[in-house]
């Protein structure tokens, strides 16, 4: 077979959850097969990060904007390639073309009312972007792919679709994030304190920025000796202005804000962590949740979406609206050792249900049940 998979933002420098989905299934796609032949479609950008095999050519394609670089180069490069296939791996894919299209949607969030509050101009516009072409390819999809049981059937009732036409594969995380030791190397680069909580926050209303400053907020005031709160993705400025909509500006000095950090230095920063929290209000699926688990970090997460899903039965799952539940369960962790030590170990022991190579396995099968009837896969 001759397979085209659209990844157009995997080079670029700070990447985001969807790219990394792209990048991991292709580099297990990469090991895996060695018969069929694949053309990544890449956008311009300095994180070479995937290299070529004999059976894998990276195409870049430069175009000002995302939108042009979908409708217009994409389908213009993929009619040169003739592919069997075309997997879009983010949302959506050109509108007009005729190769055997597969689309990865991620979720439905763009159709919720919660995407339209508090969204800078780029959120947006993409959201926009979304509904505009998402009603349009999805009549035309051999496939549609999503990363959760609970997006398929969310996806499948709001959008009415045939339950054959939609199909869920779980993300997995890589084995980098592991429990490690001498992490102060790398964890100083962002804030000078040997002990910290962690949460990856940004202005997106479904991260729940606002509620886990409260949470926080509730637990320095009952803790006997409160850890600063290391935030990820979030700026001074924006970080400033939440804390004042809260009337909390105090807590300001106990916050640790680096900005973006990079994918290779998060094992260590997980690892460097006494908790981290995922207390999302809406997540398909949630891959920090499974690299802060295999790290050997206490997860506080929300019960809510797809989160209880991936994260299980045995996790320590709260109301994410209730800044009380979270402050109580941080409490625990900080003040019960056994509990502490019981979820680190069932952590490290649900991770195991979840890997890229198991993604790449699944997504190979599509390809071969969606491909031509006398095309032969090796997997090695």
């Amino acid at each position: 077979m001759k397979i085209a998979i659209e990844a157009q933002r995997i080079f670029r420098p700070n990447k985001h959850g969807m790219d990394f989905v792209a990048l991991e299934t292709i580099r297990c796609l990469q090991r895996l097969d060695t018969e069929n032949e694949y053309f990544v479609f890449v956008g311009d950008g300095p994180d070479r990060c995937l290299e070529e095999t004999p059976n894998v050519h990276i195409v870049t394609l430069r175009c000002p904007s995302y939108p042009l670089w979908e409708q217009w180069a994409l389908p213009r490069a993929v009619a040169r390639v003739k592919p069997d296939l075309l997997h879009c791996t983010s949302n959506t894919a050109p509108v007009w073309g005729s190769t055997p299209l597969v689309v990865t949607l991620h979720d439905i969030i763009f159709l919720e009312k919660q995407a339209g509050r508090n969204s800078s101009l780029y959120q947006s516009l993409g959201r926009q972007y979304r509904r505009l072409v998402v009603p349009r390819i999805l009549p035309k999809c051999r496939r549609i792919i999503t990363v959760s049981q609970f997006e398929c059937d969310r996806i499948r009732t709001a959008l009415g679709l045939d339950p054959e036409r939609i199909m869920a594969i779980h993300n997995g995380y890589n084995p980098r994030f592991r429990p490690m030791d001498d992490t102060a190397e790398v964890t100083k680069r962002y804030l000078p304190d040997a002990e910290y909580l962690f949460f990856l926050g940004n202005t997106d209303p479904k991260k729940n920025t606002p509620g886990t400053l409260r949470a926080y907020a509730e637990y320095v005031r009952r803790s006997e000796h409160p850890l600063p709160l290391l935030v990820a993705d979030l700026t001074v400025q924006a970080a400033e202005s939440i804390l004042q909509q809260i009337g909390r500006p105090e807590l300001t000095e106990r916050l640790r804000l680096p900005g973006y950090i990079p994918n290779g230095d998060l094992p260590a920063v997980y690892n460097g962590a006494s908790a981290f929290l995922y207390t999302s209000l809406r997540e398909s699926f949630g891959i920090p949740l499974l690299e802060a688990m295999a790290c050997g970090t206490p997860v506080v997460t929300s019960n809510t979406s797809a989160i209880p899903e991936i994260a299980g039965p045995g996790a320590i799952l709260v109301d994410p609206t209730s800044p009380q539940a979270i402050a109580d369960a941080l409490l625990q962790l900080e003040t019960d050792d056994a509990c502490r030590a019981e979820t680190i170990a069932y952590g490290l022991e649900r991770v195991k249900l979840f890997s890229w190579e198991q993604t790449a396995r699944k997504l190979l099968a599509l390809y071969r049940e969606l491909g031509p009837i006398n095309s032969n896969t090796t997997e090695r």
